[in-house]
């Protein structure tokens, strides 16, 4: 019989990160969800049932971030999908698609790990999250840059934590809520222009960027990998 195991799922009130908590308290595990929204984490922990937990957390915030880490223990892995944030080109100069960013995604992510060592299992497992715009950037070069900085971040933590796991989940673009709350024609251009330049020719879906990520977590012999969840995107 399985051990039941506990994981920690920064952005888990929502997307990619939600459909992978319902995942795992489906097989018998526990998560411990975080996310910005109270109202969103309630929700969320109606539908999970009392195999979650989450608390309030802001990822930008190492203060928000360690009390959310004090009240977790013993955990089997980690997920940090949160972030929000916005992209632009390098000409416009501006701080919010550059500077804000990477505070948002990079610099989040780097601190919650660091919050959440002291309740990391000696074997546990990190997935953390970047984009396909790391291998393939299409505009954007601060995003196409933050990405390839999680890829680079993972293969680092993987070296410096072993025999803790360390990878790294690139998605494409991704059939989730985000996308879902634009308005239509923004968002049915933005998949129109999606199949032209993928293999598989249609965007993901969170479920399976969901069993990327816990393939990731549950795979003892993969380390300091990137695994592109794109539809082939980078191959074009």
């Amino acid at each position: 019989m399985k051990k039941t195991q506990t994981y920690a799922i920064l952005g888990g009130t929502s997307g990619i990160g939600f459909a992978l908590a319902q995942r795992l308290v489906a097989r018998g595990d526990r998560v411990v969800i975080g996310g910005r929204s109270a109202e969103k984490r309630a929700t969320a922990l109606r539908t999970l049932g009392d195999r979650a937990s989450g608390y309030v957390v802001d990822v930008t915030d190492r203060a928000s971030l360690a009390a959310f880490f004090a009240q977790t223990a013993s955990l089997a892995g980690l997920f940090t999908p949160a972030a929000s944030y916005t992209t632009g080109a390098f000409q416009e100069g501006s701080l919010e698609t550059s500077e804000a960013l990477f505070q948002a995604k990079f610099w989040g992510q780097y601190w919650a790990v660091y919050a959440a060592l002291p309740a990391l299992l000696p074997d546990a497992a990190v997935v953390l999250m970047s984009g396909a715009a790391s291998a393939r950037p299409l505009g954007a070069p601060a995003y196409a840059a933050c990405n390839a900085a999680l890829e680079g971040l993972a293969r680092g933590l993987a070296v410096e934590l072993a025999p803790r796991r360390v990878n790294c989940l690139s998605p494409g673009t991704t059939d989730s809520t985000l996308w879902q709350q634009r308005p239509a024609q923004v968002r049915e251009a933005a998949y129109q222009q999606w199949c032209k330049l993928t293999v598989l020719q249609r965007p993901a879906t969170v479920e399976e960027q969901a069993d990327a990520a816990l393939f990731l977590l549950d795979n003892t012999h993969m380390t300091g990998n990137t695994l592109y969840c794109d539809g082939g995107y980078t191959l074009r």
